[in-house]
């Protein structure tokens, strides 16, 4: 073997060993998951204001926008890209709302979405992690007139891994469209104190 063949030999040696550390140092995985567990959602409180006829002008309201208690479901898909980092697209049912409450009216309001959110998970220490990203929100249920049938929301949240599939979460998510119709000059928004479970499968 001429020395040009055991140089280029050697080239390739190198070359494999290179990427079998890499590869070791960088395994990259994929593994689907389920979440569930309990939504507290509120409306954000917002100047709204009614004609007073009688002395012909806007009165102010007194109104407020206390939490109710539901439920949202989905899944996720954890595609593991470094030891650290993990990119997690969901698909989630939230069903949240607001008790609303005024001097002479009182009312829940009751709103459901179809979520397709993008978290970015931070792993350490093997178990705890810190998730935070956006979500594009679609009503698909809800019990008054809606400002916009689509909202943008951002998530925050941190969890714990009780075992490798099991683990427990809980997460703070602010919509920044205005989601009620009910007065004008309202900006009423979504916010959503969430806490659940959530498992994952293990794929070979």
């Amino acid at each position: 073997m001429n020395k040009k063949n055991q140089q280029n030999k050697g080239i390739l040696v190198l070359l494999f060993i290179l990427f079998g550390i890499l590869n070791s140092q960088a395994q990259v995985t994929f593994k689907p998951g389920l979440r569930a567990g309990a939504n507290f959602s509120h409306f954000t409180e917002g100047d709204d204001y009614y004609y007073d006829g009688e002395n012909n002008s806007d009165t102010r309201r007194f109104d407020n926008y206390s939490s109710i208690t539901n439920f949202y479901v989905g899944f996720y898909g954890a595609l593991k890209l470094a030891k650290h980092y993990t990119l997690q697209p969901e698909i989630n049912y939230s069903a949240q709302g607001s008790d609303y409450s005024a001097p002479d009216i009182s009312k829940k309001f009751k709103v459901d979405y179809l979520c397709l959110q993008v978290m970015n998970k931070f792993t350490f220490a093997d178990r705890f992690n810190i998730h935070l990203g956006p979500t594009l929100e679609f009503v698909v249920d809800k019990n008054f007139n809606v400002e916009s049938d689509v909202d943008l929301a951002f998530v925050l949240g941190t969890g714990i891994n009780i075992t490798p599939n099991f683990g427990i979460e809980l997460r703070a998510k602010k919509g920044i469209v205005p989601v009620i119709d009910f007065w004008d000059n309202n900006s009423h928004t979504n916010v959503v104190f969430s806490v659940g479970a959530t498992y994952t499968f293990d794929v070979k």
